[in-house]
């Protein structure tokens, strides 16, 4: 009998069977289906692959580095679209006043862009998402102080407070990143505290600490799986603004630095060019930073449907 119990005391726990991935891959399968149903939102998710991917492969794409001055010559600079140069190279989207490339220079400021926009938002995420679960589980004067700085960091316009951080720390992508990540960490912080009050008083949770598990085991393991639905499409959204909102001080000369230029710095060094004909060098910029804002917008609101199919706050 005593040896029954010892074998029954350290038999190792239930092991995932073939039913537990089943019904992930079901889950999956589902919210794949629910994403479907929009034409719109696929054919966004299928421009924003697009988008990333040339991106990521901008060296391969690009017909010059815009960033190597030994390639740029001025005599080529705004050459109109179709364009040929001395050395027989086509420059289908012009070129700046400089002489770059302008698709070149387009896929180069999308990887600017895009890692500056999406490192910001990930590392906002996680900084808001581990404040408001604090605040959501301890409570108390330490919910009130989080909570009051996030009522803080909400009252004022967040250009306005990306500005005062930039003339602080100055020009430069990692300044940028820090700005952003000030900027939007509240966000976060608010909607992962909302979620986890409605988790918290739930009966796993009250089973978790009746076996003695470590707030911190609770917390993360626990209450934050099921957190996740609203803060993926809040991450959606706040993307797509954190590429917006640098692309705004950048045009405005306080982002990125001349020498890697984003989206929006393209942007500010063609508009004084535009009524003198030469439209297309802050036209193709802003083309592409309006897709590629528009079609991750568009995959959040999908994805918030998918997640919350009722339209429930």
């Amino acid at each position: 009998m005593e040896s029954e119990l010892t074998s029954s005391a350290i038999a190792p726990g239930p092991q995932p069977t073939d039913a537990h991935v089943t019904a992930r891959r079901n889950s999956f399968s589902s919210i794949a289906a629910a994403y479907g149903t929009s034409t719109l939102a696929v054919a966004a998710l299928f421009i924003l692959l697009l988008v990333v991917l040339a991106a990521i492969f901008a060296p391969l794409l690009a017909s010059q580095n815009p960033y190597d001055l030994a390639v740029i010559d001025i005599m080529d600079g705004r050459l109109p679209p179709g364009s040929t140069a001395a050395d027989g190279s086509v420059y289908l989207l012009g070129t700046d006043d400089q002489g770059r490339d302008m698709l070149s220079a387009i896929l180069y400021g999308l990887r600017i862009s895009l890692t500056v926009g999406c490192g910001a938002a990930l590392i906002a995420a996680c900084v808001g998402t581990v404040l408001g679960l604090i605040a959501a589980y301890a409570g108390g004067r330490i919910e009130a102080l989080i909570m009051r700085l996030v009522d803080l960091q909400l009252s004022i316009p967040a250009i306005l407070v990306a500005l005062m951080i930039l003339a602080v720390l100055g020009k430069g992508v990692i300044n940028v990143v820090i700005a952003l990540i000030l900027v939007e960490w509240a966000i976060y912080a608010r909607t992962s505290r909302s979620s986890a009050l409605v988790e918290k008083n739930k009966e796993y949770v009250e089973a978790a600490k009746c076996m003695g598990m470590s707030p911190q085991r609770i917390v993360f393991r626990h209450i934050l799986p099921n957190c996740l639905p609203p803060l993926i499409v809040i991450l959606t959204i706040q993307v797509a603004r954190a590429i917006a909102l640098e692309a705004t001080l950048s045009f405005l000369g306080l982002g990125v630095p001349i020498t890697e230029p984003s989206l929006g710095l393209l942007i500010s060094n063609g508009y004084q060019h535009m009524l003198s004909g030469n439209f297309w060098i802050s036209f193709y910029p802003g083309i592409a930073l309006l897709i590629t804002v528009a079609s991750i917008n568009i995959v959040g609101d999908q994805l918030r449907d998918t997640f919350n199919p009722r339209g429930e706050s």
